[in-house]
């Protein structure tokens, strides 16, 4: 990884692509998202402060674990400009993240799990399909998969504008 002498307080978006290992178009995705900022020369070039290779590792730290960006850029904004983010800063909001975290984890479990009735089933019909029927909460009037399909019908006794509705 290039070294970038602690003299040069400025980087240029190769400089800090080099030293992120993020691609140049992803640093201006980021900026476009508001989570690195640069400013621009006279020249119209971009300039990053060396803040931003700490915000860069903490951006793609927060993806790898599936953190939406909208969620990342919120916690950059609780911070002071032109600092980075600390080893306490990334503790507190991993700790804020984590439920969310838990929750992805517990949901992905219980569709795998299912997903070997899905398979057995082949085509999603069974009375109460656990993945498009979840707590068979329409277990009652409906099954399976045929209410992803089912079009909404009106209440019983109103039909449809034209009287043609399926309930006329």
């Amino acid at each position: 990884m290039p070294q970038i002498p602690e003299t040069i307080h400025e980087l240029t978006v190769g400089q800090l692509a080099a030293r992120s290992g993020a691609a140049v178009s992803a640093l201006h995705f980021y900026e476009s998202k508001g989570l690195i900022t640069s400013r621009r020369t006279s020249g119209n070039q971009r300039r990053f402060s060396r803040d931003a290779l700490r915000r860069v590792a903490f951006v793609r730290a927060a993806q790898r674990v599936g953190i939406p960006l909208a969620t990342v850029r919120e916690a950059l904004a609780e911070l002071p400009e032109e600092r980075t983010p600390t080893r306490d800063d990334w503790a507190r909001l991993s700790r804020a993240w984590r439920y969310e975290l838990d929750e992805r984890i517990r949901q992905l479990n219980r569709l795998r799990d299912h997903l070997t009735d899905c398979i057995g089933c082949g085509c999603l019909s069974l009375d109460s399909c656990v993945l498009s029927n979840p707590d068979d909460v329409f277990g009652e009037s409906r099954s399976g998969s045929r209410l992803l399909a089912e079009p909404r019908r009106p209440a019983p006794g109103r039909g449809t504008a034209s009287g043609t509705g399926p309930d006329d």
